[in-house]
């Protein structure tokens, strides 16, 4: 199910989202570069409620990614410390409104979505992209630059601007109804 035949190599560009999305299938494999967000279920509450309420968002999410995450502190010396995927169903009840509202393009994470959240990215031309949990040391490598961008009162859940550098992923859900969490199984259910 996982495409290693072909890594595609992508640098991010909003303006561009909908250009580079359009070609990834899930089981893709991407390195991918460029500006991101990261945000957990506090920051996603928050920016809903700033949407209901008919307020600006402290960061324009349109043709943005955000990586679900909470970054440990960085140790003298370093960028950041460990930043390994949250478990993306956390987010799940505030997705579809981000994508819907806000223009978001993509989300990171770990582990299935929910019906919801699928026809979402399927009404937007979304990307759900898994990376792997465990590894947020790792991760940690690819990140060059960080910045607290808004919310900075909710720590680790604070949304913050990275700069990334071959972050390695996984098309996990794509714009086509794909999801590897149901595709991947039911193939190896076949065997």
């Amino acid at each position: 199910m996982i495409n290693q035949d072909h890594l595609k190599i992508i640098t991010w560009s909003p303006d561009r989202a909908r250009e580079i999305l359009a070609p990834l299938r899930v089981g893709d494999c991407i390195s991918l570069s460029g500006t991101i967000y990261t945000g957990r279920d506090k920051a996603h509450q928050r920016l809903c409620q700033e949407l209901a309420a008919g307020r600006p968002l402290p960061v324009d999410l349109k043709g943005q990614i955000i990586y679900f995450a909470g970054p440990t502190p960085a140790k003298p010396g370093e960028v950041i410390g460990s930043v390994g995927p949250t478990t993306s169903g956390r987010m799940d009840a505030f997705s579809p409104t981000l994508l819907r509202e806000t223009g978001l393009a993509g989300m990171i994470g770990k582990g299935p979505r929910s019906q919801a959240v699928l026809e979402a990215l399927q009404e937007t031309g979304g990307i759900y992209l898994a990376a792997v949990g465990g590894a947020g040391a790792l991760i940690a490598e690819c990140i060059r630059q960080v910045e607290v961008v808004a919310y900075e009162d909710l720590g680790t859940e604070a949304i913050r601007r990275l700069e990334v550098e071959n972050l390695p992923l996984v098309v996990a859900a794509d714009a086509y109804g794909g999801d590897i969490y149901e595709a991947g199984p039911a193939a190896y259910r076949q065997l």
